[in-house]
C-alpha cells in the first residue's frame, strides 16, 4: 500500500497514556499526539479542508495564493497542501513566534511577513490586518482565514471526534484542548457530545486571553487582554468558531507553567511537544486532580511538535532569562560539586588492595562507596552495604582483595549534567555518581550531596 501524496497520511494519530504525569490522578489520562501528521500539528486537517473548500466554492482557482494569518502550524499545514496542489502561500505571523516555526514555513516554500505583537487586532499593522490587506490587493488571492473560517470546525467534526471515539470505545468521559481558533475544541466537542451529551470539555486558556471570563461572564473584558508569551493558544478577539454551548469549563494556565510542563513531557513521557501542549496538560490535570475519579478517562489534545520551540521552552538560557526556571532546578553536576561542603580529592582504591585497607580508609574519611581502579582506570565501586554482607558470611576475608566484593562501576555523568538527571541516577544499586571534565578530572556525587545542596 502507499499514498498518492503526502496530505492523504493525515489523520488517524495515536492516543499514549499519561504515566509520570498524571500518576497524582485517578482517572486514565490519555493524550492524542497530533505531531504524527506530516506537518506535525493538528492543523494539518483543518489546512486540508479549508483549501478543498474553497476549491469547490470556486474561491480558489489553479495558480492561486493562499494567504493566512498564522502562528505557524496552520502555515505549515496550508503550505503543503499547497505545494501539493501547485499554489503560492502568503503569510503573516507576530513577532512573538518562534524563529523556527517562521524558518520552517520558508523552507517548504511560503512567503511570510512578521507583524508586531503588541497592536489592536484592527491595527493595519496587525497580522490580521495585513492578511486581509493582502488578499484583496493581490489578483486570484484567497484570505483562508482559519478564525472565521467553519472548515476549521468542519475538520475536526469529521476526522479528530470520531477518532477519539473509536479509539475509547466510546469510553472517554472529559475531553481537553487549548483554545486558539477555537476550530479544535469546538469540531472535537460538538462531535463527541452528539455521541454522549455528559462528556465534559475542558478549555484551557491563557492569562492575557479572553476565553475564560467572556465564558463566565459572557462579555469581552478590555482589562483581561495583555501580552503573553505562549504560541498557539489564547485570543484577544473572539474567533466566530468559537461556541461556548459546547464547553464546560475554562482553566487559565500561565506562560511559566506551561512551560514547565512542556519540559516534563519531553522528559518524563518522551514526548517531545509544543508549549501549548504543556498548557493542555497542566490546564487539565489541574481539573482532573479535582473532579475526576478512577472511572473516568480523560483526553487532551497535543497539537504539535517540540521542534518549533528549540530556541524557547527547550532553551535553558531562554528559560532562565525568563525567570521560568526555579534555582534547584538549574543546577548542574559541576555547581553542585562547588556547593559540597568539604569538597575533596576523589579518593580511590585499587583493585589488589585488602578489603582491611578499605575498611579503613572507608572509616577514616567517613565513606559509604569508593570507586575501585586498576591501570588507571576505574573498573568498579565499593559499597559498605555489600562490603558488610561479605564480612558478615566470612569475617577472615579481610586479606581478600577489593576485587573480591566489588560491584559494578558508578555511572558516570558530564559537568552540565542537570541535577533532576543525577537524581534519577542515583539509587540503591548506584548510590552516587562520578563526575568527569573534559580534561578528565573526577569527582563524586552522593544523595548526601543532593540533599545538603538542595537544603542550602
Amino acid at each position: 500500500m502507499y499514498y498518492n501524496n503526502i496530505i492523504e497520511t493525515a489523520g488517524n494519530t495515536p492516543l499514549v497514556k499519561l504515566n509520570l504525569v498524571a500518576s497524582h490522578i485517578k482517572a486514565t489520562v490519555l493524550v492524542k499526539v497530533e505531531y504524527f501528521n506530516p506537518g506535525q500539528s493538528i492543523k494539518d486537517r483543518i489546512a486540508i479542508q479549508m483549501i478543498e473548500e474553497a476549491e469547490k466554492a470556486g474561491k480558489l482557482k489553479p495558480g492561486g495564493t493562499i494567504v493566512e494569518g498564522t502562528s505557524g502550524n496552520t502555515g505549515m499545514g496550508l503550505a503543503l497542501v499547497a505545494a501539493v496542489k501547485g499554489y503560492r502561500c502568503i503569510f503573516t505571523v507576530a513577532d512573538k513566534q518562534s524563529q523556527e516555526k517562521i524558518d520552517i514555513l520558508r523552507a517548504v516554500g511560503a512567503e511570510v511577513i512578521v507583524c508586531p505583537t503588541n497592536v489592536e487586532p484592527e491595527d493595519p499593522r496587525s497580522y490580521y490586518s495585513v492578511a486581509k490587506r493582502l488578499s484583496q490587493e493581490i489578483p486570484n488571492a484567497v484570505y483562508l482565514n482559519q478564525y472565521d473560517n467553519p472548515g476549521n470546525t468542519a475538520a475536526h467534526l469529521r476526522t479528530t471526534g470520531p477518532e477519539i471515539w473509536e479509539q475509547t470505545e466510546g469510553k472517554v468521559t472529559h475531553f481537553a484542548a487549548g483554545m486558539g481558533t477555537c476550530g479544535t475544541i469546538c469540531g472535537v466537542s460538538s462531535y463527541l457530545k452528539s455521541q454522549n451529551a455528559n462528556i465534559q470539555t475542558i478549555g484551557i486558556d491563557t492569562y492575557g486571553s479572553i476565553f475564560k471570563k467572556l465564558h463566565e461572564t459572557g462579555i469581552i473584558d478590555e482589562k483581561e487582554i495583555y501580552p503573553y508569551l505562549t504560541e498557539g493558544i489564547g485570543e484577544d478577539i473572539l474567533p466566530a468558531n468559537c461556541n461556548m454551548e459546547v464547553i464546560d469549563h475554562i482553566i487559565k494556565v500561565s506562560d511559566k507553567d506551561a512551560a514547565l510542563m512542556t519540559r516534563k513531557l519531553a522528559r518524563l513521557e518522551g514526548l517531545f511537544v509544543g508549549w501549548s501542549c504543556g498548557s493542555a496538560v497542566h490546564g487539565a490535570l489541574e481539573y482532573a486532580q479535582q473532579h475526576l475519579n478512577k472511572d473516568d478517562l480523560m483526553v487532551i489534545i497535543l497539537p504539535d511538535h517540540g521542534t518549533r520551540y528549540l530556541g524557547k521552552v527547550y532553551n535553558d538560557s531562554w528559560m532562565s532569562n525568563h525567570n521560568f526556571l526555579d534555582q534547584e532546578t538549574m543546577l548542574n553536576a559541576q555547581q553542585i560539586i562547588h556547593r559540597k561542603q568539604s569538597p575533596t580529592k576523589l579518593i580511590t582504591l585499587q583493585a589488589d588492595q585488602p578489603l582491611g585497607e578499605a575498611i579503613q580508609i572507608m572509616r577514616e574519611q567517613v565513606l559509604s562507596q569508593i570507586p575501585v581502579m586498576e591501570n588507571g582506570e576505574i573498573i568498579g565501586s565499593l559499597h559498605e552495604s555489600r562490603l558488610l554482607n561479605i564480612l558478615l558470611d566470612d569475617p577472615t576475608l579481610k586479606q581478600a582483595p577489593v576485587r573480591q566484593a566489588m560491584s559494578d562501576p558508578l555511572p558516570f555523568v558530564l559537568p552540565g549534567t542537570r541535577i533532576e538527571v543525577i537524581s534519577k541516577l542515583i539509587n540503591k544499586e548506584n548510590p552516587a555518581v562520578l563526575v568527569k571534565s573534559e580534561e578528565g578530572a573526577l569527582d563524586i556525587i552522593t544523595q548526601y550531596d543532593l540533599i545538603n545542596v538542595l537544603a542550602q
